[in-house]
């Protein structure tokens, strides 16, 4: 069997691996082990999924050079569509646990609540790559498929403004994934850093030199 071959069957298992914090916070609250507050609990655990499967995504680019190994691209996409999942499933629990399905208050608190538009934002981005994933739109976007998949960079930074924002109980959670999104969007800029420091160190050589 091939390299090629092995990661398209391991999908499978990664795909359902991915489903299993769904499976859990289903069965906690089946359980009712959620604590006192079952309805905020599944919202803010679905909200930190969705995070925490950006963070992987972000992840797949840095590992891929680390590892030399190119195959990892090929989760990407299942990865990032998983964020878009847990990102709408925290949504709808947040609409349908909270606010009970209230339209009104939902617009309400769009307005009110600075953190909840911020959220929004982030969603309707995710949406928007989400729905331009598939290989055929790719192909037909050409380089501007490239340039609208950029914003999954501004989507995360929203979603962890968004996450601070909302935090009352402590930041040590949310600052932990404010220092992952730093360092997997550092090392995306060091290729582009390291010229800028050449040159600059060549320049300083000239004007010794002179």
């Amino acid at each position: 069997m091939t390299v090629r071959s092995l990661v398209t069957v391991s999908k499978i298992p990664v795909f359902l691996l991915c489903l299993w914090p769904l499976g859990w916070v289903i069965t906690a609250a089946y359980q009712n082990t959620l604590g006192p507050d079952p309805a905020k609990a599944i919202v803010l655990f679905l909200g930190v999924w969705a995070l925490r499967f950006l963070c992987i995504t972000l992840a797949v680019t840095p590992l891929k050079r680390l590892l030399q190994f190119s195959q990892f691209l090929r989760f990407r996409r299942m990865l990032g569509l998983y964020a878009l999942f847990y990102a709408v499933l925290h949504v709808a629990a947040y609409f349908f646990f909270l606010l009970n399905l209230d339209v009104t208050e939902l617009y309400q608190d769009l307005f009110k609540r600075p953190y909840i538009l911020v959220g929004a934002i982030a969603l309707l981005l995710l949406i928007a790559l989400g729905v331009t994933s598939p290989r055929a739109v790719m192909k037909r976007m050409g380089k501007n498929w490239q340039k609208l998949h950029r914003m999954i960079y501004v989507s995360v930074l929203l979603v962890l403004l968004h996450y601070l924002w909302l935090s009352k109980s402590g930041y040590g959670e949310p600052l932990l994934y404010v220092v992952i999104v730093v360092a997997l969007l550092g090392y995306r800029l060091v290729p582009h850093v390291k010229p800028l420091v050449r040159a600059f160190a060549s320049s300083r050589a000239v004007d010794k030199d002179g």
